[in-house]
């Protein structure tokens, strides 16, 4: 049995044991998923003493949470009376979601600067006053549904979710019986071909899925779908999914799994948790109103709710015995991580680079490009070709305004988007040049996922491009509203907006599968003064990629 990867059980708790003193009262020591978590009936002492917790994390290799033991805590109605005393004033306090399985509260806020207080006074008098451990996030300027029926979801599944944690732990923490001598890369899809991305890693000890995507230009379902029919599949021995970003050919599939009995955990950053379930379930309802039979149901997406782990980039993160995860970014869309896994002790090093970009976005930061090893890189490769030759963004906006204004001049503008991250580009660079003056002041009707998404966006700034996470956590401006943009929450008023004067329209889907833009280009399509532009990837068999050929006409 290798055992030079981890310490057993017993001498991590023997190692927190000997280096706590006794009056902070332990009385648990648990694994929670790849963490473990210490709880306590005077947990305040540590947070206060950090360092005690740092050297122990540093001595076992393992990342630790402190946790009150349930029988200190305040009730929640006192815990909230007592938080709302010590954040009184500028924080701005909206909401407050306590979860009694981890003893946190999540305390959605305004200011969280002023909310965490100087060298974090306020946190430590919340947690010495109600033992509760305070989680401070910024309030999103745009609300968003998603991720408050997440965070209710959680809070009714909070037993549930502590089971998976335990067990994910107990699983990751066990002894390793296979010393890795080997690392096997196969492809369930993605192989010369955009879409259904799912990459299998195994050692001789895991076997970790990278992706678990769709293709949304094929209703075959030996097209569509990974081939998770092959041997070298066994969900049974399946150690962990790790998502790379929300769009669906790279997590439209997940789902499925729980569908047919994954139990394991699904890594991903906390920006592509929400974004993911937003376009999973939005999969689902186009399905449905096109007749068409889904591969699972709305249970299965909450399934992987219950079973998602957020990681931070940078964050090292054990996923087995033997693999270790770490997520950098891609800069493709919001929280869009290139993964890097560490196998063995120093044995093989794997970096899957997802769909990644280098190029300016005002969006986003470049993709990261260093790493201390790399043995294997897999990497996307969609605009890879000789001839797929991409032209400098000034001169790619400088064509969009042109063509943009020559077509308002009498006509409107139609915009296929995908809601998640193309979406929220282009309302910059519009808003961009109206500002300036270059591109035609008129309305921007925007319909479909495209305002939920954007307010997921707004809930992680830190995630955004330093200009817009500047303008959110230090200006208080939101980006992304603006006197031209006008939501269409009715559908009614597509007939008004069609039968106006010159616009832009900005409508999902991206690829014309359905959705929205659709109802527009019936109205529009017929009318020469009109334009549609396409300002994302077609993938063959689409209703895009047919009209980006030259097809006049569709059904």
């Amino acid at each position: 049995m290798d055992t030079s990867q981890s310490l057993s059980y017993a001498e991590i708790r023997n190692t927190i044991l000997q280096k706590i003193p006794p009056e902070i009262g332990i009385t648990r020591i648990e694994f929670e998923g790849p963490r473990l978590a210490i709880y306590a009936q005077h947990p305040e002492i540590l947070v206060e003493k950090s360092h005690i917790v740092a050297e122990i994390a540093g001595q076992i290799k393992k990342r630790i949470v402190i946790r009150s033991d349930p029988s200190v805590r305040t009730s929640e109605l006192e815990a909230e009376r007592i938080i709302k005393e010590i954040l009184e004033g500028e924080a701005g306090l909206v909401q407050s979601y306590f979860d009694p399985t981890l003893g946190e509260v999540v305390l959605e806020v305004e200011k969280p600067g002023v909310a965490i207080g100087k060298g974090g006074s306020n946190l430590l008098e919340i947690v010495r006053k109600t033992r509760w451990n305070p989680n401070v996030v910024r309030s999103p300027p745009i609300p968003s549904l998603t991720i408050k029926q997440i965070r209710s979801f959680l809070y009714s599944k909070s037993k549930e979710r502590e089971r998976f944690l335990r067990e994910t732990g107990e699983s990751i923490f066990r002894p390793q019986y296979d010393r890795s001598g080997d690392v096997r890369v196969t492809f369930l899809g993605s192989s010369r071909q955009v879409g259904r991305s799912a990459i299998l890693i195994r050692s001789r000890e895991s076997c970790v899925l990278l992706d678990c995507g769709i293709n949304p230009g094929t209703n075959r379902a030996i097209d569509a779908f990974p081939r998770l029919d092959i041997e070298e599949f066994d969900m049974s021995r399946l150690d962990a999914v790790v998502i790379s970003h929300a769009h669906l050919d790279h997590c439209g599939f997940v789902p499925y799994l729980y569908k047919y009995g994954y139990d394991g955990p699904v890594y991903t950053s906390e920006p592509t948790a929400g974004l993911m379930t937003l376009l999973q379930g939005d999969y689902l309802d186009v399905m449905n109103k096109e007749g068409r039979y889904p591969p699972y149901s709305a249970e299965d997406i909450r399934k992987v709710i219950i079973h998602t782990i957020s990681l931070a980039w940078g964050e090292v993160t054990d996923v087995s015995p033997d693999i270790r995860l770490t997520l950098h970014n891609a800069g493709h869309i919001l929280g869009s991580s290139i993964i890097h896994l560490h196998i063995g002790k120093g044995l093989h090093n794997v970096v899957y680079t997802g769909d990644f970009k280098y190029g300016y976005t005002t969006l986003l930061s470049p993709a990261v490009s260093q790493f201390p090893r790399v043995e294997t890189l897999i990497m996307e490769s969609t605009y890879g070709g000789p001839n797929n030759i991409t032209p400098p963004r000034m001169e790619t906006d400088a064509e969009f305004v042109e063509f943009t204004n020559h077509i308002l001049k009498g006509g409107k503008m139609i915009i296929p988007v995908p809601a998640v991250g193309r979406a929220q580009e282009i309302l910059m660079v519009i808003n961009k040049y109206m500002e300036e003056g270059s591109l035609t002041e008129v309305p921007v009707y925007i319909e479909g996922m495209i305002s939920e998404a954007t307010g997921i966006h707004t809930a992680y700034p830190d995630y955004l491009s330093a200009e817009l996470s500047d303008q959110i956590l230090r200006e208080g401006v939101n980006p992304f509203e603006s006197d031209y943009f006008t939501v269409v929450k009715q559908h009614d008023l597509r007939d008004e907006i069609a039968e106006g004067g010159p616009c832009i329209i900005m409508a999902t889907a991206g690829m014309m599968e359905g959705g929205p833009v659709m109802e527009y280009f019936k109205r529009l399509a017929p009318l020469e003064e009109n334009g549609l532009v396409f300002v994302s990837y077609q993938v063959a068999g689409t209703q895009g990629h047919r009209i980006q050929g030259g097809m006049r006409s569709i059904q």
